[in-house]
């Protein structure tokens, strides 16, 4: 049997970062306001590259499984049913300002309040998906959304 001070250390050692000193432009950060940042620790994320060669279609089907695996609920619901409702029908221009604006920002909370216009939305990420995305949000037209749609309706596009 191991002294509970060992094994204390080993788990303490395990949750401390691989790699320490390491500033990225991109990293997790909470932001709770009472928050004195002190057991703070940075996750770096690997910098945003658009893909320029990748094919449309293929490009639609990441950016539309993009949009159903959010780190948050109300962002997978929000932007599966914009994708469900939009990306078949965007230009290429279009899919690479859905692209960037869903997989830059590293903090999905962001992506959600600029969304809902709860925050004023960065220059780099204005334009015309940025619109259809506000628009989107307001649901003028009392859709229940509640969750996720289905993945039936990627049958009946294929047949």
């Amino acid at each position: 049997m191991l002294p509970s001070n060992l094994v204390t250390g080993v788990c303490q050692a395990a949750w401390r970062p691989a790699v320490t000193g390491l500033v990225s432009s991109r990293g997790y950060k909470g932001d709770a306001p009472d928050d004195t940042r002190g057991d703070l620790i940075e996750i770096p994320l690997p910098p945003w590259e658009q893909k320029l060669d990748e094919p449309t279609d293929i490009k639609r089907r990441r950016l539309l499984y993009e949009s159903r695996k959010r780190g948050m609920l109300e962002n997978c619901i929000l932007l599966s049913l914009f994708a469900k409702r939009y990306l078949n029908t965007m230009s290429e221009i279009q899919l690479q300002q859905y692209d960037r604006l869903i997989n830059e920002p590293s903090n999905d909370w962001d992506i959600y309040y600029w969304a809902t216009e709860a925050q004023p939305t960065p220059d780099v990420y204005q334009g015309e998906v940025m619109d259809m995305l506000k628009e989107f949000t307001k649901n003028r037209n009392q859709e229940q959304r509640l969750d996720a749609p289905s993945l039936e309706y990627l049958e009946k596009q294929s047949q």
